[in-house]
């Protein structure tokens, strides 16, 4: 980033110790109670502002892509000629928009505070942020910093980072923080089988070393899964299974219609309904075994329906038996949450490493993705891990 600042005046709170109004220390909740947290945050910011500078800016921002080539010295002479130009009101005026130079793989973004912006040059916009100038600047100090020794500042302190973190819809937060409660991961290290299951296997080359594939089903009952990881588990490190994460509890949300006195009926098995080879993607070579990339979706209800909606509460690797063409393929637990509908329905995908291995030896978790190749890559950096233990 490089720009120009003009510091017309600078206003700030006065030098004493900052006390909140009691009405603001008495709001604050005493417990972990994602309501009232949501509220209060709404209501008193998360920081206090202790000064501002009013003025103008114009500033540019370089932002370079991680396929760029170019050298840190490359770069700060590239924001030198693009400052130049910007700055001493060359004839070449770059625009007001982002632009992206492909050859350089950078992207240049201007934003101006204060003043007219439809002022083109940098010296006749400068001219004009005294008629209007803007905040460009403020310092702030947390909130919860002013709470020192009150009842809850631990349960408020949590939230906000949580919200600064994340930065949830404030309409939302109250049913984000409602579902931020400790996960554990399924099955538990010591409920993993001693001896060695009779299992199916996959192949991925003439003469190389089989994988087998734990057929268990994973289930965790009435506590919604938020991950989904795949394990080498076994004496030799040569079985795959799936592991499921889940809440340890229920959020208050959910309580009013999932918990354990309300009738939900049976939970239901998904997988793929055919064996569609459209859906097939080779692991390793095309002669040997191959993933099955097909999306597992419970069409039993939709958006708007009030019936309820099914969420996933169980796992299952299995394998499709067709010689040395086996394929793996999953499916889904899906339990009813009555009373429910669904908001919004989108695709989520994997982070941008979705085979980054845990300190754990497995891969990273998973949901629902939009690209089914990730599902095969996640397979076949199992395999590669896999193969390296038996080296």
């Amino acid at each position: 980033m490089v720009g120009h600042f003009i510091s017309l005046y600078n206003v700030q709170l006065a030098k004493v110790n900052l006390v909140l109004c009691e009405e603001i220390k008495h709001a604050v909740p005493y417990s972990w109670d994602p309501a009232s947290l949501a509220s209060f945050i709404e209501s008193y910011g998360t920081h206090i502002i202790t000064s501002a500078t009013i003025g103008g800016r114009d500033v540019v921002y370089i932002r370079q892509h991680q396929s760029s080539s170019l050298s840190v010295s490359d770069i700060e002479s590239y924001v030198e000629d693009i400052a130049d130009q910007r700055f001493q009101d060359s004839k070449s005026q770059p625009s007001a928009g982002p632009l992206k130079y492909k050859d350089k793989d950078v992207t240049v973004i201007f934003r101006r505070r204060g003043g007219d912006d439809l002022e083109q040059s940098h010296a006749k916009w400068a001219e004009t942020v005294q008629l209007a100038p803007d905040v460009i600047n403020m310092t702030f100090t947390p909130i919860v910093s002013l709470l020192e020794g009150a009842p809850g500042m631990k349960h408020l302190a949590r939230a906000i980072d949580l919200y600064l973190e994340y930065k949830p819809p404030i309409e939302d937060l109250q049913y984000f923080l409602d579902f931020q409660i400790a996960r554990v991961w399924a099955p538990e290290q010591n409920n993993l089988q001693r001896k060695e299951p009779v299992c199916q296997s996959l192949q991925f080359s003439l003469m190389g070393p089989k994988l087998y594939i734990s057929p268990d089903q994973v289930t965790v009952g009435r506590k919604p899964v938020t991950g989904l990881r795949l394990g080498l588990e076994g004496i030799k490190q040569n079985r795959l299974s799936i592991h499921l994460q889940h809440l340890v509890s229920l959020p208050k949300i959910l309580q009013p219609h999932w918990d354990a006195h309300i009738a939900i009926g049976a939970p239901k098995w998904k997988g793929p309904e055919e064996q569609d080879s459209r859906w097939f993607e080779p692991i390793k070579w095309k002669n040997f075994s191959h993933v099955s990339t097909t999306p597992i979706e419970c069409t039993d209800t939709s958006i708007g329906d009030l019936s309820g909606v099914h969420i996933v509460t169980g796992a299952q690797l299995g394998v499709w038996d067709f010689g040395a063409k086996n394929v793996l393929h999953l499916k889904l637990l899906f339990s009813k949450v009555p009373g429910c509908t669904i908001r919004r329905s989108v695709w989520d995908h994997s982070p941008s490493n979705p085979y980054a291995q845990q300190p754990n030896g497995a891969s990273s978790s998973i949901s629902n993705e939009k690209t089914p190749v990730i599902r095969r890559k996640i397979v076949q950096a199992m395999l590669g891990n896999w193969q390296k233990s038996l080296t």
